[in-house]
């Protein structure tokens, strides 16, 4: 009681005028948040970088992005939306501690501004870790679409790797968090036989593993790469569906399938 008796007579005796501009600035709203671009696609490319990813490998995925971002009929989907931009930022992963923004977000519009990006993807310097966290890349994504600088109309985290999720907690928790963020989490499981390098077998099936674990959302699909090999025929599919907001044919029906 005393403190606020003391603060009423400091504020008796200011002069009306700074009492006036007081209460005026108190009225005042808060200053508007910074304007956010809106784009057509808000869009993660989380690429897995783990110990079963052996460096050639690993510049295959790389060169597969890459060639994907430069192909026209990609460039031509990312101009061809209502606002004909989108926003994009590529990070590679491996264990629960290890995800690395390779690229931070950046607006693709026109030509030279996707072989920017495209070119910081092939230039950045590789590094990989042990074990596989899709929980944990899924985990890192989605507050990266908070403040960045864009609106999206869709919002898409784009997972693909070689392998299971074998650390951190289990990636349908990750997936259900963020899908009930309105996120979509898309997959592109690279199917192999042979053995991690520590002996571990393959898994059996990657492919269904992805379906039913970690992809999901408005729209959610996967398109395997059979292989290292074919993963930039695949990358090359599934940025076209994704820029342009379609599925691949008869996905829709498998999903009801299952």
């Amino acid at each position: 009681m005393r403190a606020y008796r003391l603060l009423a007579q400091l504020l008796a005796g200011l002069p009306a005028c700074v009492l006036i501009l007081t209460s005026l600035c108190l009225s005042l709203p808060a200053a508007p948040a910074a304007a956010q671009t809106p784009v057509d696609l808000e869009l993660i490319l989380a690429v897995d970088v783990s110990g079963s990813v052996d460096p050639d490998e690993a510049k295959l995925q790389r060169n597969g992005y890459v060639q994907a971002l430069l192909n026209p009929k990609v460039q031509a989907a990312i101009r061809g939306g209502p606002f004909g931009r989108i926003a994009a930022t590529y990070v590679e992963w491996a264990g629960e501690s290890h995800q690395h923004t390779v690229v931070g977000w950046t607006e693709l519009s026109d030509t030279p501004s996707i072989e920017r990006f495209a070119g910081m993807v092939a230039e950045a310097p590789m590094m990989t870790e042990q074990w596989t966290s899709i929980s944990a890349a899924i985990d890192f994504a989605v507050p990266q679409f908070e403040n960045n600088g864009f609106e999206g109309t869709r919002l898409v985290i784009d997972v693909s790797g070689d392998g299971e999720n074998n650390r951190g907690r289990p990636v349908e928790e990750a997936r259900d968090a963020a899908v009930a963020r309105g996120i979509t989490i898309n997959g592109l499981p690279i199917l192999n036989d042979r053995p991690n390098p520590w002996g571990g077998a393959a898994p059996n099936d990657l492919e269904g593993y992805y379906r039913d674990h970690v992809i999901g959302g408005p729209g959610a699909f996967l398109v395997p790469a059979r292989d290292f090999d074919a993963f930039a025929d695949a990358i090359l599919s599934k940025l076209l569906l994704e820029v342009s907001g379609l599925q691949p044919a008869g996905w829709e029906r498998d999903l009801a399938a299952r």
